[in-house]
């Protein structure tokens, strides 16, 4: 995936380090000879060959430390986590372990004893956590991608503040194994990447069960998106807190999946809303205890140096949860779960803004618990509900990224991948009215640009359809004054197909004259690339626009 060779990239990755200027970034760099040598011994035919990765430090890297931004926490590994060991194996090389919110306990990137992560694009704002040194490295173009966690949301809230893409799996497809658990049954490692489909690319590459975990797993994935999918965007009482201009964001995002074909519909998403309370608010903030918090008992005199007071004040209110609230909780979560699919069956996946605001690191310090928990509105639900979920650049805001994310139920992890594909592609429409229609002799020509049908349309008033002396037969849709249709039911029927701009690129720079690509106005008023004619093609062809359409011409021969 890269044209570089890895010795070159490492070399790049070092100098763009000592450009950005961002320390915090890192808790353990490796040195820059070390990585070169690694580099040296890697197959060039391996496929992430020459690319270099930074890892989030709750996992672990063999021969560095794991300190989950906690220093008295430190302890040297002896193996890669597997995560990490299938990135090293598919030929990435990897230049260090990099900062987080403590013991992955936050939304902000701001609570380490290391320093707050700035913002890739705002100094002055948060990158976003935990996973916010991966998410920075990536962001400012030191590493092509980077391994983080995600229980609330890290691996996707840092990717909307950065502007990047952030792959949070279904839980347990990658196995946790040699990761710090902030809640064992939640966690998930996830990918950060500039490039979706390498994201994907580098998810896909880590996934496959581990002896070592038993939480590891491995599922049927859902099928392909269909290409007229229905997706379920919150009710706008859902989309009020959120900041200036974002709303107006999120809406030209949903306009933007709609260009491909998409039917949106609103959903009362209260039951995942609720849900997603139970996090922090419920008694599965437990979990956290149960990981780390002997650790901090033993440690109560560092807390406000080498431990975070905020994260520390979470994780040690979980041991005031009764067994008796944990069963609680989970029949609330189970009834919780059930509404939610509900709310979205016959939807392909949920869309949502990413997170509702980018607050600044004074911002945060004035209000760190509220200011996270705002951050993870849309994100807390996704692990509780056994979801996959996908966060996705989608512009910008008063000069910052804004952020999208696709959400779906276990499994669904390549469909949602390949509607954030249409998404960040919507590709181009073609009006198609003869041998390129559905089931007609020249129709694989469009599959094969990649094409997917969008639906039947019918043109304005004003064509005309001439049949052609060609082979194949076709017709040919000319623009003329007046009602082509002699006065019936106005327009010529054909078919909407959608191309991505590459394919769509090759496939009319080989349509044969006189066919030409022009722009069609159809009946419904939208104005879309389309088959028409020269003008001199037709003299002397039989008019055929009385029969409607072409399909129909030939059914009356």
């Amino acid at each position: 995936m890269s044209v570089m060779t890895p010795a070159a990239r490492v070399e790049a990755a070092y100098d763009r380090i000592a450009d950005a200027g961002r320390p915090e970034i890192w808790i353990h760099l490796r040195p820059r000879e070390q990585v070169l040598a690694e580099a040296a011994g890697i197959d060039p035919a391996l496929p992430l060959a020459g690319l270099v990765a930074a890892v989030k430090d709750n996992i672990d890297v063999a021969g560095l430390p794991t300190t989950a931004g906690a220093p008295s926490y430190a302890y040297v590994p002896g193996a890669d986590a597997p995560a990490v060991a299938r990135l090293r194996a598919a030929g990435a090389v990897v230049l260090g372990k990099t900062n987080l919110d403590q013991f992955a306990t936050g939304l902000v990137g701001t609570r380490s004893p290391y320093g707050a992560v700035r913002n890739a694009w705002d100094a002055d704002r948060i990158s976003g956590g935990s996973s916010s040194g991966s998410a920075v490295a990536v962001a400012l173009g030191i590493a092509d991608l980077a391994l983080g966690t995600d229980t609330a949301g890290s691996g996707r809230v840092p990717a909307a503040l950065n502007g990047i893409v952030g792959v949070k799996p279904t839980k347990g497809l990658v196995p946790t194994t040699g990761v710090v658990p902030a809640c064992y049954t939640l966690d998930c490692v996830t990918v950060f990447a500039r490039d979706l489909r390498l994201a994907r690319t580098a998810a896909e590459l880590i996934e496959g069960p581990h002896p070592a975990d038993p939480l590891s797993r491995t599922g049927t994935p859902l099928p392909p998106p269909p290409a007229r999918s229905r997706i379920a965007v919150p009710a706008p009482e859902h989309l009020q807190d959120m900041a200036d201009g974002w709303h107006e964001a999120f809406d030209a995002a949903v306009a933007r999946l709609a260009s491909t074909g998409a039917e949106i519909v609103e959903a009362d998403v209260t039951p995942l809303l609720k849900a997603a309370e139970l996090l922090y608010g419920g008694a599965f903030v437990a979990e956290r205890y149960a990981a780390v918090g002997a650790h901090l008992e033993k440690h109560r005199d560092l807390i406000g140096r080498d431990l975070d007071p905020t994260v520390a004040s979470i994780v040690l209110a979980g041991r005031e949860k009764t067994a008796a609230d944990w069963a609680a909780d989970t029949a609330r979560l189970a009834a919780l779960a059930a509404a939610g699919r509900a709310v979205l069956d016959g939807c392909t996946a949920l869309l949502t803004p990413t997170t509702t605001r980018h607050p600044t690191l004074d911002q945060v310090a004035a209000d760190p618990v509220g200011a996270n928990a705002r951050l993870g509105r849309f994100t807390n639900f996704a692990n509780l509900l056994d979801c996959a979920s996908l966060a996705v650049p989608a512009g910008f805001v008063d000069g910052l990224p804004f952020g999208v994310m696709f959400t779906g139920p276990a499994f669904s992890d390549r469909r949602l991948a390949a509607l954030a594909e249409r998404f960040a592609n919507p590709g181009l429409d073609l009006f198609v009215v003869g041998a390129h229609l559905t089931g007609q002799p020249l129709n694989a020509q469009v599959v094969q640009a990649g094409g997917t049908l969008v639906g039947p349309a019918r043109t304005a008033a004003g064509y005309r359809l001439y049949a052609l002396a060609t082979a194949p037969p076709k017709p040919g849709l000319l623009r003329v004054a007046g009602n082509g249709a002699g006065g019936a039911e106005p327009g010529v029927e054909g078919e909407v197909w959608r191309l991505p701009a590459a394919g769509f690129g090759t496939f009319i720079a080989a349509v044969p004259p006189p066919m030409t690509i022009g722009t069609v106005e159809l009946a419904d008023g939208r104005h879309v690339s389309g088959f028409l004619v020269e003008a001199h093609a037709v003299e002397g062809a039989p008019e055929i626009t009385r029969f409607g359409g072409w399909r129909a011409y030939k059914a009356s021969a």
